[in-house]
């Protein structure tokens, strides 16, 4: 029952990432026709922003359906990590889009024109009500990837909340650099979380400990078990964006039947589930020196 539960889970999870990534990915479409018909660096970069939350819900998707997978001969761990270079790639991409809407920024602001104020507000409108709506299709959820999208979304609406202002200003007869500016805003804030996911995916690609595990805290909380004394040969890696796992070799005190090993093991494995650890490899070594 668990199991048919945990299937169903992920084909709702599924349809809900299909959903946002189709409603997204059509206003990105409307949003860049548009931004370059009225030549707005603002819905222009909008557009790239929203683009790169697509690519997340794209991601995040295809790690739900990887998790469907079985492993095979040839990829024993399944194709999980498959997420972990497809954010890879996403950064690079975002990387080029900064340095192309940086570009244009520039010259706009060497070069000033005036964008229709009244579409820019328009546009940037139905984008706010878009990325609401997709937030709140993970809003229940605490799993960390719709979590992720949730906020994702939200911080996104405000984006173009600030979009529509500027749009706003425009039609007031405000300063016509309004425009460019908000572009580079965005770009910058588009870098800042890119530079922060390609730390983080870069080591994740690498086999490094993810950043949101703390191995000292879990060596520490395993060390509180009487019988261990010391733990060697640490290992902690991502399978996939979602998933991670250890090796170690467990130091006790003396020698221990296999029923008491596995029940040691066992504890050893539900003090790894609360820090996120799912796949646990456990050896163990008696040390006749520790007191």
């Amino acid at each position: 029952m668990h199991n048919h539960d945990h299937h169903d889970h992920h084909l709702e999870m599924g349809r809900k990432f299909l959903f946002g990534i189709f409603l997204n990915l059509l206003f990105v479409l409307v949003e860049l026709f548009y931004g370059l018909k009225i030549h707005s660096i603002s819905l222009i970069a909008d557009a790239w922003h929203n683009l790169s939350d697509v690519a997340g819900l794209i991601i995040s998707w295809f790690a739900f359906k990887m998790a469907t997978k079985s492993p095979s001969k040839f990829y024993t761990y399944g194709y999980s990590k498959g997420t972990i270079l497809a954010s890879l790639a996403n950064c690079v991409l975002l990387f080029l889009a900064v340095a192309s809407m940086g570009y244009q920024a520039i010259e706009r602001l060497q070069s000033p024109q005036i964008p229709d104020g009244n579409l820019i507000m328009g546009i940037a409108s139905v984008g706010v009500l878009i990325n609401t709506v997709t937030a709140l299709l993970f809003m229940k959820s605490n799993e960390l990837n719709n979590r992720a999208a949730f906020l994702q979304m939200m911080a996104d609406a405000l984006v173009s909340i600030a979009v529509v202002i500027g749009g706003f200003v425009i039609v007031q007869g405000g300063p016509i650099w309004i425009d460019p500016l908000l572009g580079v805003a965005i770009g910058l804030v588009i870098l800042f979380g890119t530079l922060k996911l390609f730390s983080s995916t870069l080591r994740l690609s690498l086999d490094g400990v993810p950043d949101n595990i703390d191995l000292d805290s879990i060596q520490n909380e395993i060390l509180k078990i009487n019988q261990i004394k010391g733990i060697e040969n640490v290992h902690l890696w991502a399978i996939s964006t979602t998933r991670n796992a250890i090796t170690a070799t467990l130091v006790i005190t003396q020698e221990l039947n296999l029923a008491e090993t596995e029940e040691l093991k066992s504890e050893v494995r539900n003090i790894l589930k609360l820090f996120s650890v799912q796949h646990v490899t456990l050896e163990t070594k008696a040390n006749s020196h520790v007191m």
